[in-house]
């Protein structure tokens, strides 16, 4: 996934800040950078507006600021985080309505809306050869659901929810606002019944009334061949309930690929270094290298030199969408022993000799330009 900002830095505060710390310096920022406030550009102020949010929603929850404080952004795997990037101001300020003290509509409309669930995000690490076949893995998050003990109404099961008395259960009230052009009336939800139109008397021991609580999930996440390292997938309606009668949010699974010991990706391409002996770069011959599928016999052809690649078609991944197959590219360095034993010395004495009184054309013309070279170097300064 992107590299993200430590947290901690963003909010502006030390990792032994407490809770209201964090509240503060939240509130403080996600004010600075609302569009109705911040005067710089606006698609920077809304990137730091949600990254602050982000940062917020780890480090205002325990269990996720003690993973994250363990293990880093890594450790929040399955934590079942928020995917801010997809969500409106509105949607934001709502769900930390808490913190703000009832400003969701701030930058919106005013009326009430049914708003969708919230997106969330996870990852899957997954192999290479995973990737050449497309894979199934199960993967487990937490997230926050429906309350099975009262079904979401957030009353004690057995007891009834009573009509707003402050609203009358419309779930709006106006507000005079006073301002440079006069006094204006604006409709927004009802501070107490967070625009339900409903009050709880006797609310749920499980969610205390909010209808929600957080669950672990387990899901089997299709992944098709070809994809990429940083790559999402969604699943729709895999996400956090929404309000009755709105859809539910997706689930974004990023990709992580794992580094494989033997061969490196390059898009659809692979590639392989093998080293190979000096006898059988000059000779010929065939050596075994490693794919996807298994070991397979390559042809080294006489004459082959350090630094040569050999490609082989249909041996790469397939591309996402097309399952076109890349190459994969094989490497050759030819080794130079560092220890040798008595009789391999002698060989090489005899084959040195033999190198030395049988130069080659090639060898032989480029040692003719090094004469001329300092030849005409030895002129010039004359």
């Amino acid at each position: 996934m992107p590299s993200k900002r430590d947290y901690y830095e963003i909010l502006g505060i030390g990792k032994d800040a407490s809770a209201d710390e964090v509240k503060r310096a939240y509130r403080k920022a996600a004010l600075k950078y609302h569009p109705d406030n911040h005067k710089g550009d606006k698609e920077e102020g809304e990137a730091l507006f949600k990254e602050v949010s982000e940062a917020y929603e780890v480090l205002s929850d325990s269990d996720k600021r003690q993973r994250y404080d363990q293990f880093g952004h890594e450790g929040l795997r399955g934590a079942g985080m928020h995917d801010f990037s997809n969500m409106g101001f509105g949607d934001i300020f709502s769900m930390f309505n808490d913190i703000f003290g009832g400003m969701g509509g701030m930058g919106g409309s005013a009326g009430p809306r049914k708003r969708r669930g919230y997106d969330l995000e996870t990852q899957v690490s997954l192999t290479l050869e995973e990737i050449a076949t497309g894979a199934e893995p199960t993967i487990e998050f937490d997230r926050t659901d429906v309350c099975e003990t009262c079904e979401g109404t957030g009353a004690r099961p057995g007891t009834e929810v009573k009509r707003c008395s402050e609203c009358g259960g419309y779930g709006q009230v106006q507000q005079q606002v006073q301002s440079f052009f006069g006094t204006s009336v604006r409709v927004m939800p009802c501070p107490v019944c967070k625009g339900k139109g409903e009050t709880i008397t006797d609310p749920c021991k499980d969610c205390r009334g909010t209808g929600r609580a957080k669950m672990h999930r387990k899901l089997s996440v299709q992944i098709p061949a070809g994809v990429r390292d940083g790559q999402a997938i969604r699943v729709r309606g895999e996400g956090e309930p929404g309000d009755e009668g709105a859809p539910r949010g997706d689930l974004h699974v990023y990709i992580n690929v794992k580094p494989h010991p033997l061969l490196q990706r390059r898009g659809d391409d692979l590639i392989c270094t093998v080293p190979i002996a000096y006898s059988l770069a000059a000779l010929g011959g065939t050596t075994n290298v490693p794919t996807l599928t298994g070991e397979e016999e390559i042809d080294i052809p006489s004459g082959t030199q350090n630094g040569d690649v050999i490609h082989l078609k249909g041996r790469g991944l397939p591309a996402l969408g097309s399952g076109k197959m890349g190459q994969q590219h094989v490497v050759v360095y030819i080794e130079v022993p560092k220890k040798l034993s008595k009789p391999h010395r002698e060989l090489l004495e005899q084959l040195a000799e033999i190198d030395h009184s049988n130069v080659t054309e090639q060898r032989k013309s480029f040692f003719d330009k090094v004469k001329d070279y300092f030849s005409g170097h030895d002129r010039d300064e004359d």
